[in-house]
């Protein structure tokens, strides 16, 4: 078996463990599931595909997509009931939950982290992260990237007061560094390729893989996924299989994120290329990994008391 059919099988037996008894007219539904989605990432190939909204259909359970540019503004719209189900990265909902906020984790895709990085302009001076004391870098607040950051500057046992973080959303964040007004930037694809491309010709400082590593997150509102547990698991399933299409497509997977989002094929084909494409429940690892990550964050003052990442960990009853 080859890493395509490896990945593929794993996908389907993840998507199948995460799987709810199949819906029926006796069960509780709601008239509609409003999914919070990015313009990257599964949940975008299974919003192309529509397999989600033919999965619904037939118990009379309309779709509707509600767009964001980063995963904190989404899990607010969580929080706040706005929408019922999202993708982010492993940061906002540490964020979220130390905020109280009433959602829960539902999936994981576990990722080595080759998406994001620590950049800085190419024809200058910085090689590594312990040299980032007394720079100014930019990163999006609550995000994956926010993580990455304090990861890697941790394990160069560079002090979080030692350098200055600039917190920009990925556009200005982006405007910031071409312009030379921050010294390096911590950011993620599809932003990450666009910068090694761009005028600066960015390049990633060197973070070691175990630092690097991440996993990204479907979450849901709480009250949600308790009334309605097999419409999650529906969705679940869906996001298995297009994970596992994904994998096997990956042309035809830039090709979707680049005429959704406007940004050239290129970097969008840079992007699917060192990206992982594999679901997975809350595995005790995923759980453990994403618990450091609220530890770090507790640290270093970001959050304001530790919290327990497996209080929020969804258990539905039918599983």
């Amino acid at each position: 078996m080859n890493r395509r059919e490896l990945l593929f099988s794993a996908a389907l037996a993840a998507g199948a463990s995460l799987t709810a008894p199949t819906l029926g007219r006796a069960a509780e539904t709601p008239a509609k599931l409003r999914i919070g989605w990015q313009k990257a990432g599964v949940l975008l190939v299974a919003k192309g595909r529509r397999s989600i909204e033919k999965r619904l259909e037939a118990d009379g359970v309309a779709v509707e997509w509600v767009e964001f540019a980063f995963g904190p503004p989404l899990l607010e719209a969580l929080q706040a009931g706005a929408i019922d189900y999202g993708y982010t990265g492993n940061a906002p909902p540490v964020f979220a939950q130390a905020a109280r906020a009433d959602l829960v984790y539902v999936a994981a895709i576990p990722a080595r982290g080759a998406t994001q990085a620590i950049v800085v302009p190419g024809d200058g001076p910085l090689e590594a992260v312990a040299e980032l004391r007394g720079k100014k870098v930019a990163v999006a607040k609550g995000s994956s990237a926010h993580d990455l950051l304090v990861a890697a500057t941790e394990a160069a046992g560079v002090k979080w007061s030692d350098f200055e973080p600039v917190y920009l959303a990925p556009a200005d964040a982006a405007a910031a560094f071409q312009r030379g007004a921050v010294d390096a930037w911590s950011i993620w694809d599809p932003y990450f390729a666009l910068a090694e491309a761009g005028p600066r010709a960015a390049r990633p400082l060197p973070i070691a893989p175990e630092v690097a590593a991440q996993a990204s997150f479907f979450l849901a509102n709480r009250s949600y996924a308790e009334r309605y547990p097999q419409i999650v698991a529906a969705v679940n399933d869906e996001i298995g299989k297009a994970v596992a299409w994904a994998d096997a497509h990956r042309d035809e997977v830039a090709k979707l994120y680049a005429e959704a989002s406007g940004v050239p094929y290129a970097a969008q084909k840079r992007t699917v290329e060192r990206s992982d494409f594999g679901l997975s429940p809350l595995t005790d690892a995923i759980v453990e990994r994403q618990q450091a990550v609220a530890d770090r964050f507790h640290r270093v003052g970001l959050i304001p008391k530790p919290i327990v990442v497996r209080d929020i960990v969804w258990r539905p009853k039918s599983a």
